[in-house]
């Protein structure tokens, strides 16, 4: 089974580390195959994942990819659990000398380890490498069990349009999306998200062939906006969701009406979107309704709600989306394992009509 995961964040890495271990309880490799990193056993599954490269940013020199270094230590087993982001047993002896000098961003911290990971990869960019070929270079380190592909190779980083009025705006009308997410916790109203350069932007290579030859497409419960949202709008993936054989079953980032983790709620607000879990569904549309209207451009075959948002199955059903409520929390690998099956139980009643 070759299965392709849209992600980002946090809880796309949690998904995606659930996923892995539901596929080896389903699916186990045979003898002799090498576990990942962290222990756990290998699967006869083929994971990929598209990760969403719109948080990217250079700061103090070097080049940050925070989406998918979440993925890469969460699935190497070297992330810092209770923080959700980073190494774990971190230090910040160089972050507090490059404020000494007054180089970067105060409120941005960057761990030594976590550094590390970025002058290797600033280094290897420097040298004529492209990200894809860097993002190979780095999860070769540990025994992952899943492959890591960035949307795209170009610089495709977001920004967030605000009032220059605003207080906190300084009189600016755009901040970088990091400055507004970790400064700022998304309290300075966003007008919008742009993402430079992306109109000229194309897959990265492996990209469209991983959806075009899946076998399953699951859209992890990330920011539908600035996660999902920014793989979507790299020209060519879209098409690519359209065109697949594989059923695209995505999972809610909405629980009884709340964001999971950060503050999504103020990403969809911005686009005009209620935080509300069929809604978001609905966002990315039903992908049966092109069988009605060729111009459609939705997505999902499947969405999974929480079992507090059980009231919306029979609409989004009705609509042309199978859906199921189930138990979204991801407490522990065990719950984020038991999600991944649930996900992939509705691919399968897609797939056979049921």
């Amino acid at each position: 089974m070759r299965i392709t995961v849209l992600a980002g964040g946090v809880g796309g890495a949690r998904f995606v580390r659930g996923l892995r271990e539901e596929c080896a309880r389903r699916r186990p490799a045979g003898p002799g195959a090498t576990p990942a990193a962290d222990g756990t056993p290998a699967t006869a599954a083929e994971l990929t994942v598209v990760v969403n490269t719109g948080d990217d940013l250079w700061l103090a020199g070097v080049r940050l990819m925070p989406d998918f270094d979440s993925l890469l230590y969460a699935l190497a087993g070297v992330n810092d659990v209770e923080r959700g982001w980073g190494r774990a047993g971190e230090t910040e002896r160089v972050a507090a000398e490059l404020r000494e000098w007054g180089v970067g961003w105060p409120w941005f911290t960057l761990g030594d380890l976590d550094l590390g990971t970025h002058l290797a990869r600033t280094s290897w960019l420097r040298d004529g490498r492209t990200p894809s070929e860097v993002a190979d270079r780095l999860q070769r380190r540990w025994t992952l069990g899943v492959r890591l592909l960035p949307a795209t190779d170009a610089e495709v980083d977001t920004h967030v349009r605000i009032d220059p009025a605003s207080p906190g705006a300084d009189g600016r009308d755009e901040l970088h999306f990091q400055e507004w997410w970790t400064r700022h916790r998304a309290a300075i109203p966003a007008l919008g998200f742009t993402q430079h350069g992306i109109a000229a932007a194309r897959p990265a290579p492996g990209v469209e062939a991983a959806i075009a030859d899946a076998d399953v497409v699951l859209l992890a419960p990330s920011n539908p906006v600035v996660s999902i949202g920014t793989i979507l709008a790299v020209p060519g993936i879209r098409e690519a969701l359209a065109a697949t054989a594989a059923p695209v079953v995505g999972v809610s980032p909405i629980i009884g009406g709340r964001v999971v983790r950060g503050m999504a709620d103020a990403c969809l607000s911005a686009i005009g979107i209620e935080t509300d879990a069929a809604a978001v569904a609905r966002h990315y549309g039903a992908r049966r309704a092109a069988d009605v209207d060729p111009a459609a451009t939705g997505l999902l075959d499947g969405w999974l709600v929480d079992e507090t948002d059980a009231a919306a199955v029979p609409a989004l059903e009705a609509e042309g989306i199978a859906a199921a409520s189930v138990p979204l929390w991801m407490r522990d690998l065990d719950t984020s394992a038991a999600l991944a099956g649930d996900a992939l139980d509705l691919a399968e009643r897609v797939r056979t009509g049921r």
